[in-house]
């Protein structure tokens, strides 16, 4: 990538097509932000789209950039602006879909996805259509259609590649498949050295095997270069589960001074399940969801709303967060919760079920979290973790694989 940008460089010094190769120059810097996580990449690639005019491309360069600093609303403005164009191609309505869901709009996401993927099925359509399955709870599905990505990947473009395996290995670890997880984030790293995503999952894997000392160094890795709230909230949990308390006494003050700016909802949740700031928390919470309405900011404001003893509002965004039929450990996690302090023992008993076949998807304080609201509630974990039925349609769709 620094040697794509010193070559672009010299041709635009050199007045070799200076529009084409501005706009060329922005998309290197998106991509370096996307590999460093570091937001500055992108106010450079908006300046080389402000130099580059008003242009088709200039504009979807644009939209992009507003996508990845989350202005949501002038990303779509822009993506519906160029799909004025019969010609325009996918990238306009994988910017359209992309800002669409951030804002809740999942059934014209979906739509604008479709005709993403009728244009050209890729890496990159695959993969939001992957996760649009996953939101809506076809966790097979999601896993079938980024296995055809990472296929369609490359070492010539290798940050989507890495971003890609590590999506795979995701749905793999949250369908218990523990080795294909740990293969899926080799390969990631294979492609993008350090990649803290992948290293972050990698912390996962370890904490489930009962390594939190492997864990803490991944996420030492993985925060150093991007010292992203969530990141740094599983580097707290896997140092006190190591027992070095001071390493985590020192990663959640660092967490508390940046967590805000850094990433407001995931900080959000942190406050609320340390029972720290509700009242800050759940300003921040909504006023990410004034931005930004899909189903896990939706999730985010429910939690601060029960630490913040706001139960039956809780309960209104909680409904709204499972709307989609997303299945994931931390709604089912937080649903529980906010039914029980409801008063709703059954239904708490039942997302508590919910959250227990795929509790290794939560991080180590929320397990505990969790499993002190089962044995309240006078149910068992290990029992509930997985069914016979869940056991068996794992081995099946494993055989599937094999043949």
């Amino acid at each position: 990538l620094d040697r794509e940008v010193a070559r672009l460089q010299n041709k635009i010094r050199a007045g070799h097509a200076v529009e084409p190769q501005i706009i060329q120059l922005g998309w290197a810097f998106v991509s370096k932000a996307r590999v460093t996580g570091d937001p500055g990449y992108y106010k450079i690639a908006q300046q080389c789209a402000q130099l580059a005019g008003d242009g088709a491309d200039s504009l979807l360069l644009r939209g992009h950039i507003d996508h990845a600093l989350h202005r949501f609303s002038d990303a779509e403005a822009i993506a519906r602006q160029l799909t004025t164009d019969k010609k325009t191609g996918w990238q306009t309505y994988a910017l359209l879909g992309d800002a669409l869901m951030e804002q809740g709009k999942l059934t014209e996401a979906i739509d604008a996805y479709q005709r993403m993927i009728d244009i050209r099925p890729c890496l990159q359509t695959y993969a939001r259509v992957a996760h649009v399955r996953w939101l809506k709870g076809d966790l097979a599905g999601a896993e079938e259609l980024m296995r055809l990505a990472v296929e369609a990947g490359n070492s010539r473009d290798p940050e989507p590649a890495a971003w890609a395996y590590t999506r795979l290995a995701l749905y793999q670890f949250q369908s218990h498949e523990f080795k294909e997880t740990g293969w899926s984030v080799d390969r990631a790293l294979e492609f993008v050295k350090d990649y803290p995503p992948a290293l972050y999952l990698r912390s996962k894997l370890e904490v489930e095997r009962g390594e939190p000392v492997k864990a803490v160094e991944s996420l030492r890795a993985a925060s150093a270069q991007v010292p992203l709230p969530e990141y740094q909230w599983a580097l707290a949990d896997a140092a006190k589960l190591s027992g070095d308390n001071d390493l985590a006494a020192k990663t959640e003050d660092a967490l508390s001074r940046r967590g805000a700016s850094e990433d407001p909802r995931s900080f959000a949740l942190f406050l609320a399940t340390r029972h720290s700031a509700p009242e800050m928390a759940c300003g921040l919470a909504q006023e990410e969801l004034a931005n930004r309405q899909d189903v896990l900011t939706y999730d985010a404001l429910a939690w601060t709303e029960l630490a913040a003893g706001q139960i039956p509002q809780a309960r209104v965004n909680m409904k709204r967060a499972l709307a989609e039929g997303t299945s994931d450990a931390r709604l089912f996690y937080h649903a529980a919760k906010i039914e029980a302090a409801a008063g709703q023992k059954k239904s708490a008993i039942g997302w508590i079920r919910r959250a227990a076949p795929i509790q290794q998807m939560l991080l180590p304080s929320e397990h505990a979290d969790l499993a002190r609201q089962a044995a309240a509630l006078g149910v068992s974990l290990a029992a509930e973790t997985l069914s016979q039925p869940t056991k068996q349609k794992l081995a099946d769709t494993a055989n599937l694989r094999k043949q």
